[in-house]
């Protein structure tokens, strides 16, 4: 009997992922397996076409290569960013940390060097996921937290600056939630560092200088998000 007959119907909420890369080999690969774990899988073979397929669904996660014809990874992520929110991970063969930093620096949320085990793809999808599923999570004493012009509310993992929302990346979500739960107390950078390839000093400092390009006036003289040197960083709040 085929192997897609044989695979049992997916739940009706099944996480869908759509995976960008031009090699059709790796695209199939990827289709199947994904699918035999419990993914719905929609392929593209480039930027363009992910952009139509983008426009007529809502997908959980992309799984987006860097070395594409036409426009590149990097350059599609910066652009989807513009509008979307959907958590990436991008996958590569260039292993430069040079070349991590900037796909981190675009706000992906992962970043996977090809070759790479399948098993380990879907441990760091699993951990996206999860990230993005527990961002309304909300501590119990602590539902939202102001300062200067901004609101973040914890149980929404929302940002807003005098009543309009600013586009928040995962990351930058999950950190913000961190250290608002922690109302002004100084976090280590390793409590911030989150897990998978962002999982460093070097890419939480990375995304907290993203953080601060999106708050403060002057982001190199940060009147709300400070470093705590030898420590970590606090997020000043009012009240």
């Amino acid at each position: 009997m085929n192997a897609d007959r044989m695979r049992a119907p997916l739940p009706d909420d099944a996480p869908h992922v759509l995976v960008v890369d031009d090699d059709r080999r790796l695209r199939d690969l990827l289709a199947r397996f994904l699918g035999d774990n419990g993914y719905r899988v929609t392929v593209a073979a480039d930027a363009a076409e992910a952009d139509t397929k983008l426009s007529n669904v809502m997908f959980d996660v992309l799984v987006l290569d860097v070395m594409m014809p036409g426009e590149n990874g990097f350059d599609f992520a910066v652009r989807l960013r513009r509008d979307k929110e959907v958590p990436i991970l991008m996958l590569t063969a260039r292993t430069e940390p040079a070349d991590r930093v900037q796909g981190l620096e675009t706000g992906v949320e992962d970043y996977l060097s090809k070759p790479f085990e399948p098993r380990e793809l879907l441990l760091r999808l699993g951990n996206i996921l999860r990230r993005s599923a527990e961002r309304t999570a909300t501590p119990a004493d602590v539902e939202q937290v102001r300062f200067g012009p901004f609101l973040f509310r914890l149980d929404r993992g929302e940002l807003r600056k005098d009543g309009d929302i600013l586009r928040l990346t995962d990351r930058e979500r999950e950190i913000l939630v961190i250290l608002s739960a922690r109302r002004g107390d100084n976090v280590p950078r390793d409590v911030l560092a989150g897990q998978g390839a962002a999982a460093n000093e070097r890419t939480v400092d990375v995304q907290i200088n993203r953080l601060r390009r999106k708050i403060e006036v002057d982001p190199a003289n940060p009147a709300y998000l400070q470093t705590v040197r030898g420590i970590g960083y606090r997020l000043l709040i009012d009240g």
